[in-house]
């Protein structure tokens, strides 16, 4: 079963959130996968990545970059895990049908956008049924995270 962890974005959007929760995941020696629920934004993250901190680099990779087995992060709008990511990195709504494949599944949602609020509950819900193990993460004021409940 896969450890799930929802990060509720209550204080900063996704393009503030990911490279810093990216970066964590590269410190502990782990590969990522990115998964975007929508086609076009696979190009926005991507470009995100080379240009949120002039002083850091996070290596990373899309189909359109090609070599998957040699990028320590992935990202994708399929469910695919062609650079044998162990963290799985749910963004836009995106949903996979093979999160049991990973070692932990993150997904990030927006407080400002009630269907993606809503859609995380009802997630939480089907994933504690089917016996994974659930954190729920908020976001702080100052953008930092803390643990609000877990199942």
């Amino acid at each position: 079963m896969a450890d799930i962890w929802f990060y509720h974005l209550t204080a900063s959007p996704l393009e503030r959130a990911l490279p810093t929760l990216l970066s964590k995941t590269l410190e502990r020696e782990k590969r990522a996968v990115v998964m975007t629920g929508q086609v076009d934004r696979v190009e926005a993250i991507n470009t995100l990545l080379w240009t949120y901190d002039a002083q850091s680099w996070l290596p990373h990779g899309s189909k359109a970059d090609g070599d998957a087995e040699l990028q320590p992060v992935w990202i994708t709008a399929e469910d695919e895990n062609p650079n044998g990511g162990q963290f799985l990195f749910l963004t836009g709504g995106a949903i996979s049908d093979r999160i049991a494949d990973y070692e932990r599944v993150i997904m990030l949602f927006d407080d400002r956008d009630t269907q993606a609020v809503a859609d995380a509950r009802t997630r939480w819900k089907n994933w504690k049924d089917a016996g994974h193990k659930l954190s729920y993460w908020q976001q702080t004021p100052q953008g930092s995270w803390d643990k609000k409940a877990e199942s």
